[in-house]
């Protein structure tokens, strides 16, 4: 029927576009188009992060505040025939082909079945068929010498989790930490908003270089060293009995096969809230709230990518496995890890403190 379907040019391929007025934002009135031309509007700045990345989809058919459903295999029947796939795996082995952010197309490919926002890998994808890099050699602190230490990645993220009782001052707090902590060690790193309630800090590193291993080996000393620093302020206590009214900052983002939230990707909220990049001269006035995919264009074209420094200087990796190492030696056990992850040498035993059965 007609005005049921719109064509849009993106990267020399015309994408259909059902339904396109469909309202997928209520508070607004945004509809499944003007999802689709936001991410038009800001192609350039998110594909600099997440082109050539497998992402994990996250369907909502009837928009922003209705039902969801994780898509993480996209099938060849179900895909026009030009949609690039990688083979990913869970951490239990379950590979699937996963849609590879290629172009805009590709993103307004996966818009067009209802797709808001997209969680990324943390490296990028192989061609089928290409052997994938041996990260077999020794990893830090892990005592796993002839196991795959999972895939390589380019990104080291910190992820400052709100739990109940933390409102934004203190996360707002907890973000000018992360940047002295990484101020304090040389290394440069590159806020966003997640959106909703927390603010993700990402280090891009030097690629082909650290498996997942290493870079959540570093997100655990980055999350104790923070604690240590702010025990009023942040957590690295897995249990959530043991957080109290802190920031928690979540390392097990960084754990292989782990996909976050990506930069400039709209969160199913009903004011249409966008995850975005900010300078750190931002950080003391903005609220999350305030970025959404009305208004982040019209940011982008006057400001630019605040993260556009980001990615032509890759940093190291050693001062923060100095950190790792350090507390190693003083006798620290690894962190805990998700149940979904195969029991570590030097993890502790995964019982919550509550659950723990007293000695007699």
């Amino acid at each position: 029927m007609p005005g049921d379907e719109v064509l849009l040019e993106a990267a020399g391929r015309e994408v259909p576009i059902s339904h396109p007025d469909k309202v997928f934002f209520p508070e607004h009135g945004e509809t499944k188009l003007d999802l689709a031309r936001y991410y038009l509007a800001v192609a350039e700045p998110l594909l600099a992060t997440m082109g050539g990345r497998p992402v994990l989809l996250q369907r909502f058919p009837d928009g922003a505040t209705g039902n969801s459903f994780f898509q993480k295999r996209v099938a060849p029947t179900k895909r026009a025939p030009w949609v690039t796939t990688a083979t990913v795996s869970t951490p239990n082995g379950t590979e699937s082909s996963a849609l590879v952010a290629v172009d805009i197309a590709h993103v307004l490919w996966a818009v067009n079945m209802g797709c808001l926002g997209f969680h990324v890998w943390p490296t990028r994808a192989r061609p089928d068929g290409e052997e994938a890099p041996d990260t077999r050699a020794p990893s830090v602190g892990y005592g796993l010498p002839e196991q795959d230490r999972g895939p390589l990645a380019d990104e080291l993220r910190i992820d400052l989790d709100p739990t109940p009782g933390v409102n934004f001052e203190m996360v707002r707090e907890a973000a000018f930490e992360v940047e002295r902590l990484f101020d304090d060690h040389g290394i440069r790193a590159f806020p966003k908003t997640t959106g909703n309630r927390g603010i993700h800090v990402y280090v891009r590193i030097e690629d082909a270089r650290w498996s997942s291993y290493d870079v959540r080996a570093c997100a655990v000393a980055v999350a104790r060293e923070l604690e240590r620093r702010r025990p009023d302020l942040l957590t690295a206590a897995w249990w959530k009995e043991e957080r109290g009214r802190r920031v928690f900052i979540d390392f097990n983002q960084n754990a292989p096969h782990k996909t976050v939230f990506g930069a400039w990707s709209v969160r199913a909220r009903a004011g249409g809230q966008v995850s975005t990049p900010f300078g750190w001269d931002e950080l003391a006035t903005i609220h999350p709230d305030q970025f959404t995919l009305s208004n982040v264009p019209g940011r982008f074209a006057a400001g630019g990518d605040p993260w556009a420094e980001m990615y032509g200087y890759p940093q190291p990796l050693e001062p923060l496995l100095e950190l790792h190492e350090r507390d190693m030696a003083a006798g620290e056990l690894d962190a805990p890890w998700p149940p979904v992850y195969p029991k570590m040498p030097s993890e502790p035993p995964r019982v919550a403190p509550g659950g723990a059965k007293k000695e007699e």
